[in-house]
């Protein structure tokens, strides 16, 4: 089955969960069906698996979703899949979907997320937001975009950093001016 969904074998995942094979199904990582074919985009072997009642809230060894991961790679309409089945937008405490799709820049993902109630300045476990991961990635198109739903600039992890001390570090004067007009301090 791990191959199947790996291979994105929609038949043969249909087949073998029709054979009675659980879709709660892990790797040794922890990863369940549901989560290794969020990360790889696979649309239709989410809807199947999905269909099949796969917990859309599952987590892996990391404390990983198949939200948080479909969010970091891009996959919008995964994403979008994902949420209308119930998938939570924010989890407190850890890193969310949204400070995912900030690692890679990912916008429309992060729109979408948005547009579904994400908190635009939940942090995670150690005080980074998405405007702070968006800064220090170097995306300039997001970082505009948090600030204009409202993302606060001026907040601080557990080390200190702030969004403009992280466009700082990565000498990107565009970044630290849209944060400066923005209120960072």
């Amino acid at each position: 089955m791990l191959e199947a969904v790996n291979k994105d074998d929609v038949a043969t995942v249909t087949q073998l969960l029709k054979r009675g094979v659980e879709a709660k199904t892990t790797d040794r990582e922890g990863n369940s069906l549901l989560i290794l074919a969020a990360k790889e985009g696979s649309l239709k072997t989410v809807a199947v698996l999905l269909a099949a009642r796969a917990q859309v809230d599952a987590r892996n060894a990391l404390g990983e979703t198949a939200l948080m991961l479909a969010a970091l790679q891009g996959h919008l309409e995964v994403v979008r899949q994902l949420l209308v089945q119930g998938a939570q937008v924010n989890q407190l405490g850890e890193w969310t979907p949204l400070i995912y799709a900030a690692v890679k820049g990912n916008i429309n993902v992060s729109r979408l997320l948005l547009a579904y109630g994400a908190d635009i300045n939940a942090a995670a476990d150690n005080g980074v937001t998405a405007l702070m991961m968006a800064a220090r990635e170097g995306h300039r198109d997001l970082v505009s975009l948090l600030l204009a739903n409202g993302a606060d600039p001026n907040l601080k992890s557990d080390a200190g950093l702030t969004a403009l001390a992280a466009a700082r570090a990565i000498d990107r004067s565009d970044i630290t001016e849209l944060l400066n007009k923005a209120g960072a301090q």
